[in-house]
This record gives C-alpha cells, sequence and structure tokens, in this order.
C-alpha cells in the first residue's frame, strides 16, 4: 500500500512542473525513507529494487538512492539542483539549495541510467551531463535528440533503452 502512495505522490511533483511546493518534495523523501522499511520488513531485497525519479521527482530518489542500496537507479530529465535550474550560472551548492542532486549523486552506489532530451526546455540537458559525469556506476546514458521535458517516452528509444538496461544489463552487472 504505501508503494502505490509512493508512485502517486511522485506522479503529483513530476505533473506539477516547475511549481511545485518544497513541503511536497521533502514528503516524497519521507515516502522513500517509508518504503525503505517495507522493503526491509517484507524481506525484498535491495537487488530487486530500482529506483525510478522523473523531473523534480529525481530529487527524493537520488536521495533514496544515495542512503540505500538498490538494484540500480533511472533519472529521467533530471536536475542537478534547484538553484541551478532558477540561476543556470549557479556553480557551487548553496545551504538553502534545497535539492541538491549533484552532491548526492557520487554517493550513490548503484548503477544509473540516465535519460534527458537534447532540448528539454524546463530543465537543461546540461544538469543530465553534470550528472552523469558524477556518477560513481553510470551505465549508458540515454540522450533523446530533439526531445523535450515532457515527450521522452515517446520516442520508440526511450522504451528501447529501458528494456536493454533492466532485462539485459542488470543482469550481467
Amino acid at each position: 500500500m504505501r508503494q502505490s502512495k509512493l508512485r502517486a505522490t511522485h506522479k503529483h511533483i513530476c505533473d506539477d512542473g516547475s511549481r511545485v511546493a518544497l513541503t511536497e518534495c521533502l514528503n516524497a523523501i519521507q515516502d522513500g525513507r517509508v518504503l525503505k522499511g517495507e522493503v526491509h520488513r517484507y524481506g525484498i531485497r535491495p537487488e530487486s529494487v530500482i529506483i525510478y525519479g522523473q523531473s523534480i521527482g529525481t530529487v527524493p530518489s537520488v536521495d533514496l538512492a544515495s542512503r540505500y542500496e538498490s538494484a540500480a537507479v533511472i533519472l529521467h530529465s533530471p536536475l542537478t539542483s534547484g538553484m541551478r535550474v532558477a540561476f543556470p550560472d549557479t556553480k557551487k551548492t548553496y545551504c538553502f539549495d534545497a535539492f541538491p542532486n549533484i552532491d548526492k549523486i557520487s554517493k550513490v552506489t548503484s548503477p544509473v541510467l540516465l535519460i534527458h532530451g537534447t532540448e528539454d526546455e524546463v530543465i537543461d540537458f546540461s544538469h543530465g551531463l553534470a550528472l552523469y559525469e558524477r556518477c560513481q556506476h553510470p551505465v549508458e546514458p540515454l540522450w533523446v535528440e530533439g526531445a523535450g521535458h515532457n515527450d521522452v517516452e515517446l520516442y520508440g528509444q526511450y522504451l528501447e533503452r529501458l528494456k536493454q538496461f533492466v532485462a539485459h544489463e542488470l543482469v550481467n552487472l
């Protein structure tokens, strides 16, 4: 039951775009912690869990993955930090930046698949590149040529890359 609530929280956050309330994102992080407890309680092995986050939903996903083991992490149109989205020339993380993916991604020990449209009008493609460069265990990313923020999954290579990653690459890692 908690798992479906977590999915709903992530969906709500993603649909709200750039007007996401800080409390909603922090609630999703708390839901992720609850989910971790549920996984442990029911004996689900970490290598059976794939953490997936899209857009602002990558914030609780990276937070969770930076502290807990999982089979893999998939980040779809991720942001490096809230400040860097609002102020693209920002070069460092400030203490008041509530979404510091750029600082947490290096703590993720699972394989990470990054997916980003090259023409993303909400979160610049450079965010995906910067996160990719800081990953401990990046796999071949999917940079979708010509895709924006909300249409990556409409391109055929999106599902093909996900299937390849889950069905073949994770098995061999």
